[in-house]
């Protein structure tokens, strides 16, 4: 799997609150229920998320 690109996001209480509720009815992560929300959102707009680029480190081309 990719890794995953870390951020500070500061919000309001109430609504951090109400995504803990909405996260726990569906039983994921308060983290899982923002990128759930954020790729509907994206969807509903036409846009897709880029797959993303490969590393360096994933080419390959060294011999051991």
């Amino acid at each position: 799997m990719a890794a995953k690109k870390a951020f500070l996001l500061r919000m309001d209480p109430a609504l951090f609150a109400e995504l803990e509720r909405l996260a726990q009815a569906d039983l994921r992560s308060v983290n899982a229920q923002v990128e759930f929300l954020l790729r509907d959102a994206l969807a509903r707009r036409g846009a897709k998320p880029r797959p993303p680029a490969p590393h360096k480190d994933d080419a390959g081309g060294h011999d051991e």
